[in-house]
């Protein structure tokens, strides 16, 4: 009897797997492959896809949707000395349907960070879980100490580290509202994509505020292992705020 297992077809490295059969060039498949995680150079059966293509897809999805719906290792942010707050949204399906409640707090939370949090720092660091925990969980312990050593090392003041469960992006204006805070950089899980499920973003604003567009924002993204690798990103993040604080501006208005 054979007792082979099934093998694991998400353990596939498919940066070089090509599988068109008979490829006109196959090195130039395998250099397309190495330089993108899209779904090229696969072949097909017909008019469909093959099923390894199909069974990979399908398992990619569900990295995706595990991302959505898991939820940060908060013993992460314990131990790196975060205060902890929730956003208006009371559950991961309410956090999907009304975004609108994940960007803003309680007038109690918001006096709880006020009583907690230093006042008036040069620079913010917030994270918030947003659309994939993994994200936060793979990430973090590896980019904040790196951004914390090297902004204190340019003489920065940071502020106390503040963890955003349920939270989106705009929940770095009213914190930075909250403690008047000259730069707030917000590290933040991505939406999911068919690539990684623990890609992290990283958005940056000089004074943000709930009166500023959206495009008040610089932002960093695509930051995990087979991306740009935290410890990169961290320092990269460290000489983009330096260049926010010089100019005093960022998004659109920043030219880098």
């Amino acid at each position: 009897m054979n007792c082979d297992y099934v093998r694991d077809i998400s353990a596939l490295d498919l940066s070089s797997r090509v599988t068109v059969d008979n490829p006109e060039d196959m090195e130039l498949c395998r250099r397309l492959k190495a330089g993108t995680l899209a779904r090229i150079c696969v072949g097909r059966a017909g008019s469909r896809y093959r099923t390894e293509t199909l069974l990979r897809f399908r398992a990619d999805h569900a990295v995706a949707m595990d991302a959505v719906w898991s939820s940060v290792d908060e013993s992460i942010v314990d131990k790196l000395g975060f205060v902890k707050v929730q956003t208006l949204v009371s559950n991961k399906d309410e956090y999907l349907t009304r975004p609108d409640r994940g960007r803003r707090f309680t007038q109690d939370t918001l006096a709880e960070i006020k009583k907690k949090c230093i006042h008036e720092p040069d620079i913010q660091i917030v994270v918030a879980d947003g659309l994939s925990a993994p994200a936060i969980n793979e990430n973090l312990r590896d980019i904040y100490p790196i951004i914390v050593e090297g902004l204190t090392a340019k003489g920065y003041k940071t502020g106390t580290p503040i963890f955003v469960r349920f939270g989106r992006v705009a929940t770095m204006d009213r914190i930075s509202e909250a403690l008047h805070a000259r730069i707030t950089i917000l590290l933040v899980g991505e939406r999911p994509g068919l690539a990684t499920g623990e890609s992290m973003g990283c958005y940056m604003a000089f004074e943000a505020s709930t009166q500023k567009p959206e495009s008040q924002r610089t932002v960093v993204s695509n930051i995990h292992k087979n991306g740009t690798p935290p410890v990169e990103a961290g320092a990269y993040i460290v000489s983009v705020a330096e260049i926010i604080m010089k100019c005093e501006r960022s998004g659109v208005d920043l030219k880098l």
